[in-house]
């Protein structure tokens, strides 16, 4: 197992590669494989690029994240205006049903509500809104309205699982109730978690996802 020492010289090392972020401006405290990031980024596109960067770091079993974002007065916008902006934004965008989403911009905090078909098309519409200038955060209370109901659910997840190279080696359980889906076993890394809980995603028909996974 690492220790905290080596996982967070490796986290620093990460955020200084990452070319979209100021990592001098982000703190790192680890404990038990927990990682908290603090400090303040421009932007909320930048913390979660954070987040990212220590995701993927080795022997990270969880992430607190209170890192702020602070606007320069130069970028700060009217939530009429953001609004205005992500509703353009994501009619422009071909992967997300516009007419199916609603915004909602309180103090720059965009809080997305309506209903899709694929998980895909919550994640494009997240995306697509939070790398405008203005938003200091994202709440995505998009439901996922399935319209295939698949009997086979658990054969389609297990066969991707296993088909990821950084997965296809581990016991990873799988059980399925309705839309419902339930992962367990072990992974290696915070990044592999993600994985897992991405592929379980991508098929169609589930609905919702519980991770029971622990990071070894």
């Amino acid at each position: 197992m690492r220790n905290d020492s080596d996982i967070r010289k490796d986290v620093l090392e990460h955020l200084e590669f990452e070319p979209s972020l100021e990592a001098s401006s982000i703190g790192v405290a680890v404990h038990s494989g927990v990682v908290t990031l603090t400090g303040h980024v421009t932007s909320y596109a930048q913390k979660r690029s954070a987040e990212e960067a220590a995701g993927r770091v080795r022997g990270v079993k969880a992430i607190a994240q209170d890192i702020e974002v602070r606007l320069a007065s130069d970028k700060k916008r009217s939530d009429d205006e953001i609004a205005e902006r992500a509703v353009r934004i994501l009619d422009w965008n071909d992967s997300v049903p516009a007419s199916q989403i609603k915004v909602k911009v309180e103090r720059g905090w965009v809080t997305l509500s309506g209903d899709v078909n694929w998980r895909f098309q919550k994640e494009a519409a997240d995306a697509a809104v939070n790398r405008l200038s203005g938003v200091v955060g994202v709440s995505n209370e998009i439901v996922i309205k399935p319209l295939v109901k698949s009997g086979d659910i658990r054969e389609k997840i297990e066969r991707a699982l296993h088909r990821q190279a950084a997965l296809g080696a581990r016991e990873l359980s799988v059980e399925v109730d309705g839309d419902r889906v339930i992962l367990g076993g072990r992974v290696d890394s915070w990044h592999e978690r993600n994985l897992a809980n991405q592929t379980a995603w991508s098929v169609p028909g589930v609905k919702t996802v519980i991770d029971r996974l622990s990071v070894a």
